[in-house]
């Protein structure tokens, strides 16, 4: 399989997993200790790892957890069901077990210079966001963090957060019929305060919609999503590239990006998660509607 063309060279180092714990039914922590040493790394930074799906090495980033941890990196896991495969590969690994991951590197980082902070987290989009509550509370920042979960159980690290928020904190579990307003949320912010939110699509949309129409700067919205987070459910497609002369099918749990690197077709992409816009690619025509998976492009945009 050949690999995209990255941004920058990557290197892979060996590690191997220390320990592991489950946070929920579907969450679980990975303790990751690198043979080289842990890398300095900030809050908001994510680890790419080399997975096996299916017998192929594939590459998934996930973002780091808490605070810089000098012996081991700390990542959480949700058992993706449909999955692409890597949260069904790292499930399967047990403490000892060995891998290859890259260094730690930030598209999401935090900044200090506000005067306030909204933190907001939709399911395992809580992960950037822990080390984020925990540094600034350390600083003594007016900081709060708004986090939604399908249920209670899956309000994972909620103690790790009481600890350092205690009632700055307010979660909503949709089981229970609760919801976010972040028209409100957004009204009860300071002047060039910053909300930096992580989640599903469908919470980064709301969150961008409701900062607009407060009037807010773009610049003072920071987000992140995950990897396989759409407006639909995942179903197979079929693509045609008349430059290379072929039509081919892209499978549920794969991304149009692996199957085109699969089919040695030259494509550039970093962070794989929809972030970076380095993988965006011209659409001459569609049958049905795309699901762009992607927080790079504006609707507009995406459009075109």
């Amino acid at each position: 399989m050949k690999e995209p063309t990255m941004r920058n060279s990557q290197t892979w180092h060996p590690a191997h997993i220390r320990n592991h714990r489950n946070l929920s039914p579907t969450v679980r922590e990975f303790e990751i200790r690198p043979e080289g040493g842990v890398k300095p790394w900030t809050v908001g930074s994510h680890l790419k790892l080399r997975v096996l799906v299916d017998g192929r090495e594939e590459t998934r980033s996930y973002s780091l957890v808490g605070l810089h941890d000098p012996e081991v990196y700390r990542i959480a896991v949700k058992r993706a069901d449909p999955s692409r495969g890597g949260s069904r590969y790292l499930w399967s690994l047990e403490a000892g077990a060995e891998l290859l991951i890259g260094e730690p590197n930030n598209h999401f980082e935090l900044a200090f210079n506000a005067p306030q902070f909204l933190l907001v987290a939709g399911g395992i989009g809580i992960t950037p966001l822990v080390g984020m509550a925990q540094m600034l509370s350390a600083r003594g920042a007016d900081v709060r963090m708004r986090y939604a979960a399908r249920s209670a159980s899956e309000l994972v690290m909620n103690d790790v957060l009481q600890q350092c928020l205690s009632d700055r904190l307010q979660t909503y579990c949709s089981d229970a019929g609760q919801r976010m307003n972040l028209d409100t949320e957004i009204a009860a912010l300071a002047p060039k305060a910053q909300m930096l939110v992580c989640g599903p699509i469908a919470l980064l949309d709301a969150a961008r919609e409701a900062w607009s129409r407060a009037g807010r700067a773009p610049a003072d919205l920071r987000f992140e999503t995950f990897g396989n987070s759409g407006h639909h459910e995942v179903q197979p497609f079929w693509v045609e590239l008349p430059r290379h002369h072929l039509r081919i099918e892209v499978p549920a749990d794969r991304s149009l990006l692996d199957v085109l690197c699969e089919h040695g077709i030259d494509t550039l992409a970093d962070c794989r998660r929809g972030e970076c816009g380095l993988c965006t690619v011209d659409v001459i025509s569609v049958q049905g509607r795309i699901d762009h998976r992607d927080v790079f492009m504006s609707e507009r945009e995406q459009r075109e």
